[in-house]
């Protein structure tokens, strides 16, 4: 199992979702670094399970930071990240721990490890592991800021109901991003958003779960991070997303609606201001070209399968007996995990930008004058 990702610096995760403690490792990050612990907590508290539209697994997360970080500041040594597994009730998985969960990886975790996985709340493969990503993913962010860089998500669609989208005005666009990673529920449109609470609990008095879009906006990211081929911006940062459970799809930009377009609307005409700064005058391709950052706000857009832990009865199979079965889950799940993911998104492509960055300062260096 590879459980780590990065190039200049890696991201380790490790732990299950019942498991004792569950963690990260940023190894590679730069000493002198400032590190806030309170907005560490303040983004965990964005993940946080909360009220008639969560999971009632409700865990303090509280993070501890055991080596790497010192009087306030990254010592530039390998950090780890503790976090505790406190709320388990691993007996809501005894009695159907073969009969394989529709939408959840019981089959292929069977056929890969052979019975030795983790069944319980899902493992390795739980979201619960989601929480270590936004741990790491905050030191991630804090470093991207000291730096101007800014980086939010709202829900842009849950189910049949759309936010508004984010603004193209520059000025616009950073006060949006500051007021999403303020606000509890990640919304622009407050109607909508009491809307969007209101579906998640309807379907969820039917044993049911939703779905949904995110959008998430990176300001201030110089040009010329990236590289043309494995390494682009896109392909990095996919990887991560894909990585993140529950994640079925990732674009940039006017993405798919690239496809009902011609050249001359998609592409991006430049502008030179009197000071010679180059912009492009719309935003189709959200800042990259040819895998490489040009100045303007990369945007990006995930798709969040609707929870495949569901309360109604579900066809299913014995894995041990392979006797078809009806499947009726207990334990205790996520009506909609898109609110919660929010967070989860930024900081997987707060990680996937600060390791391209870094890639970006190791060899520029060596560019000949």
């Amino acid at each position: 199992m590879k459980n780590n990702i990065g190039t200049n610096i890696s991201l380790t995760v490790f732990g299950e979702s019942h498991g004792p403690q569950i963690g990260a490792v940023l190894d590679g990050l730069p000493a002198g670094f400032a590190v806030d612990e309170d907005r560490i907590a303040a983004d965990m508290e964005k993940r946080r399970a909360k009220g008639r539209i969560s999971t009632q697994r409700h865990e303090a997360d509280e993070v501890h930071i055991v080596s790497g970080y010192f009087n306030g500041y990254t010592t530039g040594t390998a950090l780890t990240i503790l976090i505790n597994n406190s709320n388990t009730r691993s007996k809501d998985y005894e009695k159907t721990k073969n009969r394989l969960r529709p939408g959840h990886a019981d089959y292929t975790a069977f056929e890969k490890y052979h019975g030795f996985q983790d069944y319980r709340g899902g493992g390795h493969f739980s979201g619960r592991l989601t929480a270590c990503l936004v741990a790491a993913g905050s030191i991630c962010r804090q470093i991207l800021e000291q730096k101007g860089v800014f980086i939010g998500s709202h829900m842009e669609q849950l189910y049949s109901i759309h936010d508004d989208v984010f603004s193209d005005d520059l000025e616009t666009l950073k006060e949006q991003i500051d007021l999403m990673n303020h606000r509890e529920f990640a919304v622009l449109n407050t109607e909508a958003g009491r809307q969007m609470k209101e579906k998640i609990e309807a379907v969820a008095s039917q044993g049911d779960s939703l779905g949904g879009i995110l959008e998430t906006a990176v300001i201030g990211l110089p040009t010329g991070i990236g590289e043309p081929m494995f390494d682009s911006v896109e392909s990095v940062l996919s990887h991560l997303l894909f990585s993140v459970p529950a994640v079925k799809g990732v674009s940039f930009g006017l993405g798919f609606g690239f496809a009902k377009v011609k050249g001359s609307q998609g592409n991006d005409d430049f502008h030179a201001d009197p000071d010679g700064h180059i912009t492009t005058m719309t935003n189709h391709n959200a800042g990259i070209n040819g895998g490489i950052t040009n100045g303007m706000p990369i945007v990006i857009h995930t798709v969040i399968k609707p929870t495949a832990s569901i309360y109604q009865p579900q066809p299913s199979v014995d894995y041990q007996t392979r006797e078809n079965v009806t499947l009726q889950i207990e334990g205790r799940h996520d009506p909609c995990i898109v609110h919660r993911a929010r967070v989860v998104v930024d900081s997987v492509v707060a990680f996937g930008l600060l390791d391209l960055w870094m890639s970006k300062k190791a060899t520029e260096d060596w560019v000949c004058a």
